[in-house]
C-alpha cells in the first residue's frame, strides 16, 4: 500500500510518499481500506519531535479516518467486510496516512450513508475531543456562558455547535474574516483577537474552552467567574501556574470508544451538528497540508483523500 512517512523530525519536507507492507487484521481487529484521513494540529506537533516524542522511523501519521472494511480478525462478529466505518486510532497509536489501516473492532463506528467519507474523517477526532470535554468533563449547563478560544478550528467549531444545542450562550475568538462562519456554527458572539482583548470584553463566564493555548490560556482565568472552569487541550507555557484558586482546570481524557462517536452520529442525525468547513488535498500532498495546518489560521479541517 502507498503511506506517507515520517522519515525524521522536521519540517514538512521529511514526509515522504512510499510503498510499505499492507497489515493485515490480529485478533478482534480489522482492517480498512482507507477513504479519507484527517489531518489534526498534533500531527505537526508529532513531526516536529520535542518532548514526550520518542518515534520509531519511519512513522506514519495520522490519527482519525473513514473507509470501508475489508478483512475481519478473529472474533469480530460486529462488521462484515463491504462495511463503511470510521473511527480514532487508539491513545499513542497512529497510521491513518495510508491505504489501509489495522485498527480495534470495538473503537470504531459504522458510518452512515449520508454522511461522507471525508466528512466522518474530519469529524473523528474533533467530535470525541469536543464530546469529552464540553459534556462529559466540564458538564456544560443550560444558561451557562462558554468562552470557547479559537472558534474556526475543528474541534472548537464543533464544540460551538455542542455548546449551543446544549443551551449554552457561547462566545467565541476569531480572525474577523471567520465571523460569519463561527456564527454559522451557533455562537452568539464573536471577537477578533485581532483588534480586541477578550479580557477586556467578556466576564463572568462559567466555563472556557481553550483550543489555542500558551498566553491566551493563561489570560483566559480572568474571565470567568468564581467556581467557573477552564477546560483545556493546548498546553499553556512551560513552567505557567494558574493564577487562580477558586476555578477548576481541567483537562479532558479523550478516551476512544464506539458510544462517543455514535453520540456524535445522533446529534448529526438531529441536525444539532454538522460536518466543519473542508479542504481536501491528495495524501501526495500531505506536506503542502501540513505547511497550512502549521499556520494555525485555517477554517474547520484539512482532509486527505486517499480512495
Amino acid at each position: 500500500m502507498k503511506a506517507v512517512l515520517l522519515t525524521k523530525y522536521g519540517g514538512p519536507e521529511v514526509l515522504r510518499l512510499e510503498e510499505v507492507p499492507d497489515p493485515s487484521a490480529g485478533p478482534g481487529e480489522v482492517v480498512v481500506d482507507i477513504h479519507a484521513a484527517s489531518i489534526n494540529a498534533a500531527d505537526y506537533k508529532v513531526r516536529l519531535g520535542g518532548p514526550g516524542h520518542n518515534l520509531k522511523f519511519p512513522h506514519i501519521l495520522g490519527r482519525d479516518f473513514s473507509g470501508v472494511v475489508s478483512a475481519l480478525g478473529n472474533g469480530v462478529t460486529d462488521f462484515a467486510v463491504g462495511d463503511a466505518v470510521f473511527g480514532v486510532t487508539d491513545q499513542g497509536i497512529e497510521g491513518c496516512y495510508a491505504e489501509k489501516i489495522a485498527i480495534k473492532a470495538p473503537i470504531i463506528a459504522k458510518k452512515p450513508e449520508r454522511l461522507g467519507h471525508a466528512e466522518a474523517a474530519a469529524l473523528g477526532l474533533t467530535s470525541l475531543t469536543a464530546l469529552w470535554a464540553v459534556e462529559d468533563t466540564v458538564k456544560l449547563k443550560p444558561g451557562e456562558t462558554i468562552l470557547i478560544q479559537g472558534g474556526a478550528g475543528g474541534v472548537a467549531g464543533f464544540g460551538i455547535q455542542l455548546a449551543k444545542h446544549l443551551g449554552a450562550t457561547v462566545i467565541t475568538t476569531a480572525s474577523a474574516r471567520n465571523h460569519d462562519y463561527v456564527r454559522s456554527l451557533g455562537a452568539d458572539r464573536a471577537i477578533d483577537y485581532n483588534m480586541q482583548d477578550f479580557t477586556a470584553a467578556v466576564h463572568d463566564c462559567d466555563v472556557v474552552f481553550d483550543t489555542v493555548g500558551g498566553e491566551v490560556q493563561v489570560r483566559s482565568y480572568a474571565v470567568l467567574k468564581p467556581g467557573g472552569r477552564l477546560v483545556w487541550i493546548a498546553a499553556a507555557p512551560a513552567g505557567f501556574q494558574p493564577t487562580r484558586k477558586d476555578v477548576q482546570v481541567l483537562r479532558p481524557n479523550v478516551k476512544r470508544d464506539r458510544a462517543h462517536l455514535e453520540r456524535m452520529l445522533a446529534l448529526y442525525g438531529a441536525g444539532a451538528v454538522w460536518p466543519p468547513a473542508i479542504t481536501r488535498y491528495k495524501l501526495a500532498d500531505a506536506a503542502e497540508a501540513h505547511r497550512v495546518s502549521e499556520g494555525r489560521h485555517l477554517q474547520g479541517k484539512l482532509v486527505l483523500m486517499i480512495r
